[in-house]
């Protein structure tokens, strides 16, 4: 067995004694663990140290020092099938120097978390068996400290009286609760969230049963809006893109969404949030006619490219 081998089936090794799921009992998840030790081929476990990482630099350190070649397209599952969960076991920390980035920024980073670095050190060694033990006796409190700290840096959102919910940190998740809290008291007031995206989760929040009742049934592939608010008193679906980046309502995607929600009993109107007029001004030549503008840094005010009314649905 070569030095190479050898780590990668060690490293396998501890993800199994850890208790990690059989889906990340797997060289993916084996030289990831490897990569945010910095532990090469020649180096023993206690050289490991705690490098900050993100998904793609751990492919090409994976390729580089493992021959482990990984697609381009892999790189969300690194994310979802290996990395999520080694930050919910405590064994990896997620953006630890800065807690606030956003989930899908490209600056986001791993790290060992202490306790388990020091842990991977004693592997091969005398007090290999008592470490782990000790660790595990530990392990899912200081997982659960480590997910109270990850909360403490969320958004909270409030959706109704008395009723919060909280999304991944960053400036989209900001915009979404300016749009629920400022846009929609405003402009759809008694409006009923259905739906609100998170970038951590895809679905923040979701009252599948409303919008069924609506008329409109959707799957996982469906490209949901980042917001849909139930208008009771108009009877209309407010469909709200939140951009701080890109997807404006522009031709295509009020073609997406009208098909998607073909099926709704309710009015459809289309609305794009912008942050501020400056982000607003790099999209206005591609925003589709029939739908809505509002800007959060000036939310008493709407911008209309209807033509022939103000807000409200169209019929094809």
């Amino acid at each position: 067995m070569t030095r190479k081998e050898r780590h990668l089936a060690n490293a396998l090794r501890i993800l199994i004694e850890l208790g990690m799921p059989r889906a990340q009992q797997n060289d993916r998840s084996a030289v990831s663990l490897l990569a945010l030790l910095d532990l090469r081929p020649g180096s023993a476990w206690s050289q490991g140290t705690n490098p900050l990482i993100g998904i793609t630099p751990i492919m090409n350190w994976a390729r580089a020092h493992y021959d482990k070649e990984y697609a381009p397209n892999t790189r969300e599952t690194f994310r979802r099938q290996t990395m999520h969960q080694l930050v919910d076991a405590g064994i990896a920390l997620y953006n630890p120097d800065n807690p606030q980035r956003p989930v899908n920024s490209p600056n986001a980073v791993y790290q060992i978390a202490p306790p388990a670095l020091d842990l991977m050190r004693s592997y091969g060694g005398p007090q290999w068996k008592t470490n782990l033990e000790g660790y595990l006796a530990i392990g899912n409190s200081l997982a659960a400290q480590y997910a109270a700290a990850r909360r403490h840096h969320q958004v909270p959102v409030t959706i109704a009286e008395g009723k919060q919910i909280n999304l991944t940190p960053g400036e989209h998740s900001e915009l979404i609760k300016a749009v629920l809290e400022e846009f929609a008291p405003r402009f759809a007031p008694g409006s009923v969230l259905v739906y609100a995206g998170d970038t951590g989760a895809k679905w923040g929040y979701f009252d599948k049963d409303l919008l069924q009742n609506l008329g409109v049934v959707v799957d996982s592939h469906g490209k949901m809006p980042d917001v849909v608010l139930h208008y009771v008193q108009k009877g209309w679906l407010l469909l709200v893109e939140s951009v701080t980046s890109h997807g404006p309502v522009d031709g295509k995607r009020q073609a997406e969404l009208s098909k998607l929600f073909s099926g709704s009993k309710a009015g459809l109107v289309y609305v794009t949030a912008f942050p501020n007029r400056h982000v607003m001004g790099r999209y206005l030549g591609e925003m589709a006619w029939e739908t809505e503008v509002w800007v959060a840094d000036a939310p008493s005010h709407m911008i209309h490219f209807n033509g022939v009314r103000f807000l409200g649905p169209y019929q094809g």
